[in-house]
């Protein structure tokens, strides 16, 4: 009986110690792969090269009436444009304000200027003592003088004096028939018309010797066909109390420094050459 059990435990030890054997080894972790270098920060990007073109300092808003080219007038867009236009824009330019330009009825230019609907008018408004009143107005920027035009090879090309005794016409009560009155009244003949379109047609039907008014109104209807008949003659007539001092931008009272920095662009662009080629640009005589 003892020697059963001692063969039984040394079964078991032996089973035991197989078993051990065979039981396979713990495997390690696979090993890490080696950590790569953190690549180096890239450099911050150099900021662009500044733009050569100051921003604007502030925004206006400039009207016109558009009608009367081409000084100011539509283009085929409907946009403001004209010499008006351009000398505005210059102007724009130096006083580094990014501008509006809107087209508006004359009727409603200067008391949308006083409602505060927009910022300048220029729309060759004349200089008038109502006007100064009512609003603050800028330097002059253009003077289109008094002047006449007769039949192209008529013998007027010299001093007014040269029509005495022939047919005047005129546009009936305007600056210009104030001028013609106290210069002409005892001694030329005045045919007074209701516009000076009447009184050009008036010339080029031979009505009327020569007429007298405004000078680039005047030149610009002897570009059209019904105006090759003539052309201007004699000198330019300057005369501040009847003929008035020229025309100049509207501005509210109370924008003083806008009608400063205004002035100075056109001081600037008269002495430079600027306003001289926008000038020649659109008209073969001097405007200022």
């Amino acid at each position: 009986m003892r020697l059963l059990l001692g063969l039984i435990a040394l079964l078991a030890m032996t089973g035991i110690a197989s078993a051990q054997q065979t039981q396979p080894a713990p495997q390690k972790p696979p090993a890490k792969p080696p950590a790569q270098a953190a690549k180096p920060a890239a450099p911050a990007a150099k900021p662009g090269p500044k733009s050569p073109f100051t921003p604007p300092a502030f925004k206006i808003t400039i009207a016109t009436e558009g009608a009367f080219p081409p000084f100011n007038y539509l283009d085929r867009k409907g946009l403001p444009a004209g010499f008006e236009m351009e000398l505005a824009q210059e102007a724009c330019m130096r006083i580094k304000a990014e501008c509006e330009f809107i087209a508006l009825k004359w009727d409603e230019l200067i008391p949308g200027l006083i409602d505060k609907k927009f910022d300048i008018i220029m729309s060759s408004m004349e200089v008038t003592r109502e006007r100064r009143q009512r609003m603050g107005l800028s330097r002059r920027y253009y003077l289109s003088p008094g002047a006449f035009i007769a039949a192209k090879g008529a013998p007027f090309d010299g001093p007014p004096s040269l029509l005495r005794n022939k047919r005047i016409g005129i546009q009936r009560d305007s600056m210009h028939a104030d001028w013609a009155d106290k210069s002409f009244r005892r001694s030329a003949q005045l045919r007074r018309y209701a516009s000076v379109q009447e009184a050009l047609t008036a010339l080029a039907n031979d009505e009327v010797d020569a007429v007298f008014g405004d000078k680039a109104q005047l030149w610009l209807w002897s570009q059209k066909p019904e105006g090759k008949c003539c052309e201007l003659v004699g000198q330019d007539i300057k005369d501040t109390q009847t003929l008035g001092v020229g025309v100049a931008a509207g501005l509210r009272k109370e924008d003083v420094k806008l009608r400063e920095a205004l002035n100075k662009a056109f001081g600037e662009m008269m002495t430079d050459g600027t306003y001289k080629k926008l000038n020649e640009k659109y008209f073969p005589f001097a405007l200022n």
